[in-house]
């Protein structure tokens, strides 16, 4: 081969390899980032099946996301109400009886129970606290509920205790998450948007979950422990107040007739359907229901919001105080929304934190306080319950994110003038009342200082797993499909607590 054959060779593949490298560029990479947005939207269940005219064929479930579904396997219960101390109360005062530890009151904590264990506050060597309340064994079951509580010690029989309960979280926020979405992390669906979900709601014109808050603030983790994760933002809760417009802009603008708000909404969504059937996107899906959930509530929610018209011997057994934001004006609207068909009602009560900073927080006067505000509505939620027949198909739960140290808080550098305890999420307590569940028993058991389990100890996972289970759901089978994977509730771990079950 001359000089000028090899030359020519040369510049042919050359100009071969640009084209081919201009030609991946320009019209090549478009298709990879279609290739990559279709992975995206079929990791979030988007609907690709289309029908003889080439539109996208919905099932029923798609054009209504909330309608009622049958769970999977017999269920127990079909409504939850979820009552969450935001906070964490100490079971020390409340359900916990350690006559142990009020013997060795004031003394220092051996150093056995401190090493390698982690603290929030705690420094140095603190002195074991004796429970500041006084206890008694009450009802037929003779479960011991602290003086605390004389409500709710009317109740007890109702109840089944979980004594041991753990969690590796020891901050509010990530153990929140954790006990309300299954991760400390942010980003996976509550339990409430898992039920409805998998469950629907009975009543389309209300949402099939609900929020309620109380104590004048929402819980560290902020609105995303109800928030839906990777599920379809529809089966996010929706917040409603007791205090005002149960919801923000509940009432149309003046000017604004109802048929013309009709006639708007039909509008928007004609355009979201078009936008649908080009990208088949969930999203899309869940905003039309949303505008349509939305126009429905305004005549819905005003009257199952509106506690003024229960009769006086209920509003006086809640000690509701109609025109305030309250923890019992919640239970009473908890009460009203399961049986007018809610799925899922949810209930944040915040200031449970008892470090003993101030006389406020402390786990004497505080928390008695705290007590004092919860007790009588919680008490009376059970009864009301019971008496309309709805206790058996309800699921009534309650806890806080984790527990409280047997010993005192010792803060570096700061003398405590007040009584209060540390994070702690080896053992706590949690009970559960309702369809399903044994009435007046007990499961798990702690030491004599109420720091470790010693038996029947439980994760937030089976807690979850318990529930899902009454609920009608194999929690290992109830699982939606996301980048990649099927994600459930309780992640890899779990197991139903078959000793609390009647």
């Amino acid at each position: 081969m001359n000089n000028i054959d090899r030359l020519i060779k040369e510049k042919i593949e050359r100009e071969l390899q640009a084209n081919t490298r201009r030609h991946f560029i320009k019209n090549c990479v478009t298709g990879m980032g279609g290739l990559a947005l279709g992975s995206f939207f079929m990791s979030c269940n988007s609907f690709s099946s289309k029908n003889g005219n080439g539109k996208i064929a919905l099932t029923e479930r798609d054009v209504n996301p909330l309608a009622s579904l049958a769970p999977p396997f017999p269920a127990k219960v079909k409504s939850v109400i979820y009552l969450h101390m935001a906070g964490a109360p100490s079971q020390l005062e409340m359900f916990d009886y350690k006559p142990m530890l009020q013997k060795l009151d004031g003394q220092l904590t051996p150093q056995s129970m401190l090493e390698g264990k982690k603290f929030a506050f705690i420094r140095g060597t603190p002195k074991l606290l004796g429970p500041q309340a006084e206890f008694k064994q009450e009802g037929e079951s003779g479960n011991w509920v602290s003086n605390f509580l004389p409500h709710f010690s009317k109740v007890v029989d109702e109840v089944s205790f979980l004594k041991a309960v753990n969690t590796d979280q020891f901050n509010h926020g990530p153990a929140q998450l954790f006990m309300q979405t299954g991760s400390p992390r942010l980003g996976r669906p509550s339990i409430g948007s898992w039920v409805t979900y998998g469950l629907g709601s009975e009543n389309q014109n209300l949402p099939g979950f609900v929020v309620l808050t109380s104590g004048g603030k929402t819980p560290d983790a902020g609105k995303s422990v109800w928030g839906s994760g990777f599920l379809p933002s529809v089966y996010q809760g929706v917040q409603c107040r007791s205090k005002g417009d149960p919801v923000l802009y509940i009432d149309d603008p003046k000017g604004i007739s109802r048929d013309l708000k009709k006639n708007t909404i039909d509008a928007i969504n004609k355009i979201n359907k078009e936008e649908f059937n080009k990208y088949s996107d969930p999203e899309i899906l869940a905003r039309i229901n949303q505008y349509e959930m939305a126009y429905r509530m305004q005549t819905a929610v005003p009257e199952i919001m509106n506690i003024n018209n229960e009769p006086e011997h209920i509003k006086e057994m809640y000690g509701v105080k109609p025109g305030k934001e309250s923890f019992a004006n919640n239970c009473l609207l908890a009460r009203k929304l399961v049986e007018d068909g809610v799925r899922f009602v949810q209930l944040y009560d915040w200031g449970w934190d008892s470090h003993g900073t101030d006389h406020g927080t402390a786990v004497d006067l505080g928390l008695r306080n705290k007590c004092t505000e919860i007790d009588r509505p919680m008490s009376a939620l059970l009864l009301d319950l019971k008496q309309r027949g709805l206790l058996d198909e309800t699921l009534v739960v309650w806890g806080g994110e984790f527990g409280r140290t047997p010993m005192q808080e010792n803060r570096e550098g700061q003398e405590m003038a007040y009584k209060g305890r540390d994070h702690h999420g080896d053992a706590f307590t949690m009970w559960m009342a309702g369809g399903g569940i044994k009435k007046g028993a007990s499961h798990g058991v702690t030491d004599e200082i109420g720091y470790s389990a010693l038996e029947g100890k439980v994760s937030v996972h089976d807690v979850h797993a318990t529930i899902l289970h009454l609920l009608g759901f194999n929690h290992e089978q109830f699982t939606f499909d996301f980048q990649g994977r099927p994600f459930r509730l309780t992640d890899v771990e779990g197991h139903v607590i078959n000793e609390i079950l009647a």
